[in-house]
């Protein structure tokens, strides 16, 4: 029995897209009209640069959206997407270049693509492309060429300034990419943490109206036991020169003695024993085995000499996950108790089929089929909340549970910090209930 934990689940959900292709085409249509139309006015206002390879450059990126188009639907991966920004920032720079470089009033515009990459990429790849950013812009600036006026007067700007200019920019490339990547960092943070609040909101809810779904089947359920007991055993008696119905009968009677001991342990449960708030790791452990101990497997228990607090949630929590070992295990469930100075720990192992690795990250879901399919032992039933519900009363104990296989078969490792468990079995009782006469 084994839950992958927070990191390795993460491993196994698939990752979104960074952004998608389409995003990245749409922006560079923006990005083509918009030079076309700087190159346009440009011409309209006289002004002499070298039009066809600028347009040739234009063109080049209404190549690339047109390739994109014609290429089939796939998901975008972090390496596609800093590829199809670093053409962007070429493309940019190398009109730069061509139109006056830093003298062009539109330079900033090559700020955008590293910009979108501190939104959608992680840390490497924002600072490659910043870097990439930096180095066009460099070049750029060197190997400009003028833009001149009508009258053949060539458009530049003092040094001074252009060495400002250029400086300008690379620290925008800096400033605004890192500016973005922390906000955009900070609004999933709160996203991811308003979703996994509204999980355990959400599973809360499952479990409080699973806790009154169980509350009247409890309550309802006995009378019916009761009777099917009554009838079972008249029927026995009746047919025993039968012994193939007989023994079935028989089966029918145990479990439905067994049924009876679980409504009786639920109840007892619900109940605060005053003088009993402590009690021995061993024994609590025992108590959880105790509906499975004659079901067929071997049970070995290894538990350290420890006082803990006695909590008929764990108690119930653990024989849930002891019945599921002892459903799937061949021969041996081995049930193991050790703590520390800092943690306590109850690791539950059995020896049957272990659980399918597809199925190891969701592990603790409701109505989830954890086990091999055809591996159970006769006779078993069950709706896939056991897990569900365990999993759910330990995390409310403080504790966290890993599900793994191993050993050979399924495996769970539940731990608690030692404190909210450990308690001192020789501290005082307190007061005793008033009774009144």
């Amino acid at each position: 029995m084994s839950e992958a934990g927070p990191a390795s689940f993460a491993e196994k959900i698939p990752q979104a897209e960074p952004i998608r292709m389409r995003t990245l085409a749409l922006l560079r249509w923006f990005a083509i009209a918009g030079q076309l139309a700087a190159v346009i006015t440009a011409l309209a206002m006289g002004m002499v640069f070298p039009v066809l390879p600028a347009l040739l450059l234009i063109a080049a990126a209404g190549g690339m959206n047109l390739w994109l188009f014609l290429q089939a639907p796939a998901r975008t991966s972090p390496d596609s997407v800093v590829f199809q920004l670093l053409f962007d920032v070429a493309q940019i720079s190398a009109l730069l270049g061509l139109t006056g470089g830093m003298a062009n009033p539109f330079a900033l515009l090559v700020l955008a693509p590293v910009t979108i990459a501190a939104t959608a990429l992680n840390a490497r790849h924002t600072l490659a492309l910043g870097v990439a950013t930096v180095a066009l812009i460099t070049l750029s600036a060197l190997l400009a060429i003028p833009v001149h006026y009508p009258d053949g007067t060539a458009m530049r700007l003092d040094p001074l300034l252009d060495i400002g200019h250029w400086l300008a920019l690379v620290i925008g490339v800096f400033f605004f990419s890192g500016y973005a990547h922390r906000v955009t960092a900070e609004l999933s943070a709160t996203s991811n943490a308003l979703f996994a609040t509204q999980m355990a909101l959400a599973r809360e809810q499952r479990l409080q109206h699973l806790g009154g779904v169980v509350a009247a089947a409890a309550h309802e359920m006995g009378t019916p036991l009761a009777t099917i007991k009554l009838i079972t055993s008249e029927l026995i008696d009746e047919w025993q020169d039968r012994p193939e119905l007989a023994d079935d009968l028989a089966s029918l009677r145990d479990s439905a003695d067994r049924c009876a001991h679980i409504l009786r342990s639920m109840g007892r449960a619900g109940k605060d024993d005053l003088l009993l708030r402590s009690a021995p790791l061993s024994t609590i452990i025992e108590d959880a085995i105790g509906p499975h101990a004659d079901r067929g497997p071997s049970l070995e228990i290894h538990a350290t000499d420890i006082s803990v607090r006695r909590d008929p949630a764990i108690i119930h929590a653990l024989r849930n996950l002891i019945q599921n070992a002892v459903d799937f295990a061949d021969k041996h469930v081995v049930i193991e108790a050790t703590h520390d100075n800092h943690e306590l720990s109850v690791s539950i192992r059995d020896d049957g089929p272990g659980y399918p690795p597809s199925l190891l990250a969701r592990i603790g879901d409701p109505y989830l089929t954890s086990r091999r399919t055809g591996a159970h032992r006769e006779g078993y039933e069950g709706m896939g909340l056991g897990l569900f519900i365990a999993k759910t009363l330990l995390e409310r104990s403080g504790a966290r549970l890993r599900f793994s296989n191993g050993g050979p078969g399924a495996a769970v490792d539940v731990i608690w910090p030692l404190d909210r468990l450990r308690i001192d079995d020789r501290a005082a009782l307190g007061e005793n209930p008033h009774q009144e006469s």
